[in-house]
């Protein structure tokens, strides 16, 4: 189950149609305060706002405590590193890069211009909450749920700074029981 912000002033974000896209690329972009698009980033708020995430997904009926975080390349980043400091857990970030490194998990962001995104490290074992800016279709988190869940680790959930309602990613989500939150939705 996904759940709004948990205050009354919504998080700041917005669609915004993307120019000389290909066909199978999403055409729109959610823009939001912390990708530093509309605005300059005050680093305050950056930790105001993993602070506002971390709670929120505490107060979600479905919370879990984790022992790692993992968050998207590369719009998940900032919100990794967020609530990462709010919750005092140490954070992984897949990345759109291949290496030559050990422990490598492979899945797909299909709607970006470079589809295949890298995990990397041990997982079994660990109890993982993925962090990313926004949820639209929710397939590029199942995919990292499920090669994670190959792995020998637990997904407790998933956080997201945005859920963009037209692609249905709270109902695949929810139905591969990942819990998922986000601070507002447009």
């Amino acid at each position: 189950m996904m759940l709004p912000l948990a205050s009354a002033t919504a998080y700041p974000a917005r669609l915004v149609p993307r120019l000389g896209v290909a066909s199978d690329v999403r055409r729109v972009r959610v823009v939001h305060q912390l990708d530093g698009i509309d605005d300059e980033v005050d680093p305050v708020d950056v930790l105001t706002v993993g602070h506002r995430l971390w709670s929120t997904w505490r107060q979600h009926p479905d919370f879990a405590a984790h022992d790692l975080i993992l968050g998207l390349d590369a719009g998940g980043i900032l919100p990794t590193v967020a609530v990462a400091m709010a919750s005092a857990t140490p954070y992984r970030l897949a990345w759109k890069v291949d290496l030559d490194l050990p422990d490598k998990r492979v899945f797909y962001e299909r709607h970006a211009r470079r589809v295949e995104v890298f995990a990397y490290g041990q997982m079994r074992g660990r109890r993982i909450l993925i962090v990313d800016d926004e949820v639209t279709s929710g397939v590029t988190i199942a995919g990292l749920a499920e090669v994670l869940q190959a792995a020998g680790a637990v997904v407790v959930g998933a956080v997201c700074l945005v859920e963009e309602t037209s692609g249905g990613g709270r109902s695949l989500l929810e139905g591969l029981r990942i819990p998922c939150c986000a601070l507002t939705t447009i």
